[in-house]
């Protein structure tokens, strides 16, 4: 396929290309760069997006310990979550379009530094407001590994290959937050919190260093656009008013919508109501990790070669639906208790293994390398805030509840499939030898 050409002389926008590309066309599609790179590049963008998972996930076994030392109320210290959150969808907006302008390189290695000075404020944090301000920051600086390794896999990635790439990087991410609690529970009987925050800003300057050395730049200065923040709104405004791509990108943040809806109410739901214990639930935890890595493995290595994106986007959300289906079932239509739940649950895992990687991957196809920065930023500030939406509506009420988890996922898988089906209709094709989009 022809690569992108530039617009007219001074317009630097961007808009998307037909619903289905090189990711749609058919299985087989798509091609990737030198094996040996691509090794390195896979295993420092997968530590780059892991530590999103280990900067939420290492401290919280030292939340009570956080609330004892700055005197500070148990719900008040949540908030330290919360703004890390809101944190990363803003960073990705921020992150994205500099990218997009400057390379992917300075404003990767810009975010790392921040991201270990602001680790460094929450180390020696004084009170609760410095600390919430630092894990803002934070969250927002390390946002940077999150958006611009996807808009990497589209600098160097087509079709099966993006979605290879993909599937690798959440191979390594995927175990993060199996293993970030276990990391953190075990730091805390050597130091206390604030050591454990001090080994995020140890692990910000390592990958620092290491993007440093053996990351290198794959957005040539000949395909960056010129313009400030006007271009990069009129960029984003243009990406969102493609349908076919709009459809994706909720798609993605509904898909996340259950996947947060799980992660923030599982805990909860499954202590306070089944009443299993903490080592039982990091068990099950465990697996429904397990099962969503192991599907996007699968999706990336197996599946992709053999079928079309849109057929396998399809299918994971008919998997998705059935599984909030049966969750809803098994909680108020039939009480079959732990078992079944677990069963809804894993597969809910795996059918999103299928549909995120497959989403990211098809919308990044879809826009041109200079604009890859801004389209991922849309994509991953909509899973986040959706997720921060998402996130208390499990314990609506005061109280956790079984019934209201179920709801939230069979209530966004649904949402996921409508905006698919509604937007980029699978049964809408593209001849294979579409045109790559060009600025406009």
């Amino acid at each position: 396929m022809p690569g992108p050409t530039a617009g007219p002389a001074g317009d630097t926008s961007t808009a998307p290309s037909t619903p289905t590309s090189s990711a749609d066309a058919g299985p087989g599609t798509g091609t990737a760069g030198g094996s040996g790179s691509g090794r390195a590049t896979v295993a420092v963008l997968g530590g780059l997006v892991a530590l999103g998972p280990l900067t939420t996930d290492l401290y919280l076994p030292g939340l009570p310990a956080i609330a004892e030392d700055l005197a500070a109320e148990p719900a008040a210290v949540q908030l330290t979550l919360t703004f890390s959150m809101f944190g990363v969808a803003v960073g990705q907006l921020i992150f994205g379009p500099l990218s997009d302008r400057f390379g992917r390189r300075p404003p990767l290695l810009g975010g790392l530094v921040v991201y270990t000075l602001a680790s460094v404020l929450c180390v020696i944090a004084p009170n609760l407001p410095v600390l919430v301000a630092g894990r803002f920051v934070q969250g927002a600086a390390g946002a940077a590994g999150l958006v611009i390794g996807r808009a990497v896999a589209r600098d160097r990635f087509e079709g099966v290959a993006m979605i290879r790439f993909l599937a690798s990087i959440t191979l390594i991410s995927g175990l993060a937050p199996i293993l970030a609690p276990l990391f953190g529970a075990q730091l805390l009987r050597v130091t206390s919190w604030r050591g454990t925050l001090g080994s995020l800003a140890a692990l910000g300057l390592l990958l620092t260093l290491v993007a440093y050395g053996a990351l290198r730049e794959t957005l040539p200065p000949t395909a960056r656009h010129g313009g400030g923040l006007v271009t990069t709104l009129r960029t984003m405004g243009g990406l969102l008013r493609e349908l076919p791509f709009l459809g994706l990108v909720l798609t993605s943040t509904f898909s996340f919508g259950a996947l947060f809806g799980y992660i923030s109410g599982s805990s909860v739901v499954l202590q306070h109501v089944y009443h299993v214990s903490p080592q039982t639930y990091s068990l099950l935890f465990g697996l429904n990790s397990i099962a969503i890595v192991g599907m996007t493995q699968l999706n990336g290595r197996v599946l992709a070669p053999r079928f079309t994106a849109g057929a396998l986007m399809t299918a994971g959300l008919g998997v998705a639906i059935a599984a909030g289906t049966s969750l809803v079932l098994f909680t108020v239509v039939w009480d079959l208790g732990l078992v079944a739940v677990c069963a809804s649950l894993f597969v809910l895992m795996g059918s999103l293994g299928i549909v995120l990687p497959n989403s990211a991957a098809r919308a990044l196809s879809m826009v041109a390398p200079q604009s890859a920065g801004s389209a991922s930023a849309l994509l991953g500030t909509g899973n986040f805030l959706c997720g921060a939406v998402v996130a208390p509506l499990s314990s609506l009420g005061g109280s956790p509840s079984a019934i209201l988890l179920a709801i939230v996922v069979l209530s966004c898988a649904v949402l996921a499939a409508a905006s698919y089906l509604a937007l980029c209709p699978p049964w809408r094709t593209t001849p294979a030898d579409a045109p790559e989009p060009a600025a406009a």
